[in-house]
């Protein structure tokens, strides 16, 4: 799985994080994926509900010290 974008959305607070993502992922193609990176605790529930209710795939969602880092996949 080739990661072609990447979001800092570190000191970034709710809803930047999501809207970053939704805007970025709306000018990508079909499959591609995204890494986010967050320190906002509320992405780590904004980011799995945006993608459920989008239809876009979280492959991963991991903790990295005080960063969350979360791999998206817009569907094909």
């Amino acid at each position: 799985m080739k990661i072609t974008e990447e979001i800092d959305a570190r000191g970034l607070r709710c809803p930047l994080p999501v809207l970053r993502a939704q805007k970025r992922l709306r000018d990508l193609a079909p499959g591609t994926c995204l890494r986010l990176l967050a320190d906002d605790p509320m992405a780590q529930i904004d980011l799995p509900h945006f993608c459920h209710e989008s239809g876009h795939e979280l492959l991963s969602s991991q903790q990295d010290g005080a960063t969350h880092v979360f791999l998206i996949r817009k569907p094909a």
